[in-house]
């Protein structure tokens, strides 16, 4: 309700009153209480703050995180406009524009940085060290470049692990299941990226368990990736899989394109990536993630310190499985599969 108006009611009210004054003084005085109260009232809506949360992204992926949390915010008292604003940037892989977002966030002031992957999470934390600002990642595949362990972060940073790293060798006895005779795996990956080793050790062990044969297939930018994918062919490998790398979930649909072309099985780190054309995946879903972090963020916004909250994990894993995508490639998905599939999309 707009203060001027309230006050100018209240003012309408004081003349109406002061005219009987004289005669009537005890109803002066309940004027002047009225009119107190209603400056009072609009005076602390004038002045109550807008907290801003800016929200760091590294791909479209990760949007469902970000609409998750704003829609548990609203539940927990916060509305849009109000109370809190939000500054939405997506670098969409871009390694420079990501750190010039960290920073003009910074310089902003804003209340909190909200991220949805490890390497929007490495960037605001390098933009906010030394600073009160505090960052809740709302998804991280690779935790231990940002906490000090489990049970809190010993700094500004606070979140849920998206378990993603540790979901590799469940992806990887999805493919089994899928394509029994299959041996030969492409891996595209970002040599740059912030997850970089820790893909690569997960998936060698994993491929090592089941008698997989790996290559990674190097992309080093977004840009890159239309052209590099050119080289994953039926002839030399017999599926592809998309581990949590940004650059690589950044250009998926490139990824996903070759793989149809060539009809190759295509398994996923992201479960959104099911839904743009990769077979299959098992990871958990992200709009939830954004909802979990949520009530993180409000305990911080009600002053609990970041350093002591515990990374937290997942509340439900999904397996996904895209039938489109598998008529596409001429593979017949097992009837006992679809059955315990938590979604399928046709």
């Amino acid at each position: 309700m707009n203060c001027q108006w309230m006050q100018g009611v209240g003012k309408a009210i004081l003349r109406s009153h002061a005219r009987s004054a004289v005669m009537q003084p005890k109803l002066w005085a309940g004027a002047l209480m009225t009119l107190i109260g209603i400056i009072s009232v609009t005076s602390a809506a004038a002045t109550e703050k807008i907290l801003t949360i800016g929200s760091l992204n590294t791909a479209d992926q990760f949007i469902n995180a970000v609409q998750g949390f704003k829609s548990r915010m609203v539940e927990l008292g916060y509305k849009e406009g109000q109370n809190i604003r939000y500054e939405y940037h997506n670098s969409q892989g871009n390694a420079e524009q990501l750190r010039t977002m960290a920073q003009e966030l910074v310089h902003e002031k804003v209340d909190m940085i909200v991220t949805t992957s490890t390497t929007g999470t490495v960037a605001a934390a390098k933009a906010t060290k030394g600073m009160r600002i505090p960052v809740v990642f709302l998804s991280a595949a690779n935790t231990q470049l940002l906490v000090k362990g489990f049970s809190g972060s010993g700094s500004n940073l606070a979140g849920i692990s998206s378990a993603s790293l540790e979901l590799t060798g469940k992806r990887f006895e999805l493919l089994r299941e899928l394509v029994p005779g299959a041996k030969r795996m492409v891996i595209p990956v970002d040599p740059k990226g912030v997850n970089y080793r820790m893909i690569v050790e997960e998936d060698r062990d994993a491929a090592a368990k089941l008698g997989f044969a790996i290559s990674e297939l190097h992309v080093r930018n977004v840009g890159e990736i239309a052209s590099a994918v050119k080289a994953i062919s039926r002839k030399s490998y017999d599926a592809v899989f998309s581990p949590a790398d940004t650059t690589v979930s950044a250009g998926i649909d490139w990824v996903v394109k070759q793989a149809i072309k060539e009809k190759l099985p295509s398994i996923t780190a992201l479960l959104v990536n099911v839904n743009r054309g990769c077979l299959a995946t098992y990871a958990s879903d992200y709009a939830a993630l954004g909802r979990q972090g949520a009530i993180l963020a409000d305990k911080i916004l009600k002053g609990a310190n970041p350093a002591d909250l515990p990374v937290e994990l997942p509340d439900k894993i999904k397996l996904v499985l895209n039938l489109k995508t598998a008529k596409a490639i001429g593979l017949k998905i097992p009837e006992t599969m679809l059955l315990r599939a938590d979604e399928v999309i046709e």
